[in-house]
């Protein structure tokens, strides 16, 4: 008889089709995700226009989905603990695909901002899950590559998002953009067929014939004999502590909260410029599809500092790499506040895209390597949701730039002051245990 160490198999692991399967399905949630970030900058233009909205009404309009992504990423990411990530993650799709759906046929700012506020439970509730999710299957020398990969979703949606914008919208009208919110609740038998349930969710619970069924699949050169037992971190947390206590506990406070911080500037940084960058643009003196070509270019950076980023964590450090890029977002944030020719102000939106969003998804890579299995969602979920207060700010704050009418240099100059709040806060991040261990086997290769 052996005792097998599921999560030594996991992390020796090789990649396989069955990696590639649940890279797939998480990653086709996460598009969907990155399609709303910038949904509501695409619509808001014909939004304003048929509901007379000021700039800071437009920005309170663009932040309520926000209040609930952020509720959605406290409560949804917690509770998955309890009750599983595969059931989450059904839950916060019907959620936000059945409500974005709804938004289109709004009728005023009202009706409207209440379908985008059940539409970002979802959405906030699913961002968590699926990390912790890509995080518990991926090989550990690859884990920062998957996660990061997966979120790459995230600026594919976001280019998808604005794509159709510059193709439906003035033809169409924004409620199309919304129309389409539909496809991922038609596609939800399917994920629910071929995306697996946590196993550390499954032992907890004792469905030991689905881990056996499953592990395989993780390692095919695995055999499991009947009479061999499985074993696995310990999971159960102590009934008389609290869980988000758990993320202070064993030393994690000071880092806790530096993630905390990081969080809510990169989101405010992502959410402010995906909601007015074509605004600004335009007040530049751009047309509005000029506006949205930016913003498909911040989202191509995105995607790339998001692979690039996942890459370099797991050859480099983890932390370098994220004050490396967060030091040229804010120097890309104040060079774009200056004339310069067109293929120049490109490169340094889609740098800008590359060192927010990119930055942001390699943020959610440190937190799941970070903390320990027992409360990787609790932890992801609070990071999350704490960062979508940053959400929530960054569409006011961009806003009341707008209704100010500040000059150009000074509304970028803004958003360079979080990157480096952000860059300090990185800096204060201690290493987990899990990082200590991947950096000590780096340094034995």
């Amino acid at each position: 008889m052996r005792s097998i160490d599921v999560n030594q198999v996991i992390d020796e692991a090789k990649f396989t089709p069955f990696h590639m399967n649940v890279l797939f399905w998480c990653m086709l949630v996460i598009i969907f995700d990155g399609y709303d970030l910038v949904i509501y900058g695409v619509a808001m233009k014909g939004l304003v226009a048929q509901w007379g909205l000021s700039a800071k009404e437009a920005g309170f309009l663009g932040s309520i989905a926000l209040f609930g992504m952020m509720i959605g990423a406290m409560g949804l990411g917690s509770l998955a603990d309890r009750y599983g990530r595969k059931k989450m993650i059904a839950l916060c799709l019907v959620l936000f695909s059945l409500f974005t759906f709804l938004c289109g046929f709004a009728q005023n700012p009202t009706q409207f901002a209440f379908l985008r506020f059940v539409a970002g439970i979802g959405i906030g509730g699913a961002m968590p899950n699926l990390v912790a999710m890509m995080a518990e299957y991926s090989p550990k020398r690859m884990r920062s590559t998957m996660v990061s990969l997966m979120f790459s979703g995230y600026a594919i949606g976001g280019m998808l998002s604005a794509g159709l914008g510059m193709m439906i919208v003035p033809t169409f009208g924004w409620e199309w953009m919304f129309y389409l919110g539909i496809i991922p609740l038609l596609l939800l038998p399917l994920i629910l067929k071929f995306l697996p349930e946590s196993l550390g969710f499954l032992m907890r619970h004792g469905n030991e014939a689905e881990v056996r069924r499953i592990l395989p699949k993780v390692a095919p050169e695995l055999r499991i004999a009947a009479e061999d037992q499985l074993v696995r971190e310990e999971i159960v947390v102590k009934k008389s502590v609290v869980p988000v206590g758990q993320l202070f506990a064993e030393k994690r406070g000071v880092s806790t909260l530096a993630f905390w911080v990081s969080f809510f500037c990169c989101l405010l940084m992502t959410y402010a410029l995906s909601t007015w960058l074509p605004k600004f643009m335009e007040q530049a003196g751009y047309e509005l599809k000029a506006g949205l070509s930016f913003l498909f270019a911040m989202n191509i950076g995105a995607m790339i500092g998001a692979i690039g980023g996942g890459w370099l964590a797991d050859k480099l450090n983890i932390k370098a790499v994220l004050v490396a890029f967060l030091l040229l977002g804010s120097a890309a944030f104040v060079c774009l506040g200056y004339k310069a020719p067109v293929p120049v102000l490109y490169v340094l939106v889609t740098i800008a895209g590359a060192t927010t969003i990119g930055t942001q998804i390699v943020l959610y890579s440190y937190v799941a390597i970070y903390y320990p299995l027992k409360i990787r969602s609790t932890g992801i979920g609070w990071a999350s949701g704490v960062g979508r207060i940053g959400a929530i700010v960054g569409p006011i704050l961009g806003g009341w730039l707008v209704a100010m009418q500040l000059p150009h240099s000074t509304n970028f100059m803004v958003f360079a002051i979080p990157a480096i709040i952000a860059t300090f806060a990185v800096l204060f991040i201690a290493k987990g245990k899990k990082e200590v261990a991947v950096s000590v086997e780096q340094a034995k290769a």
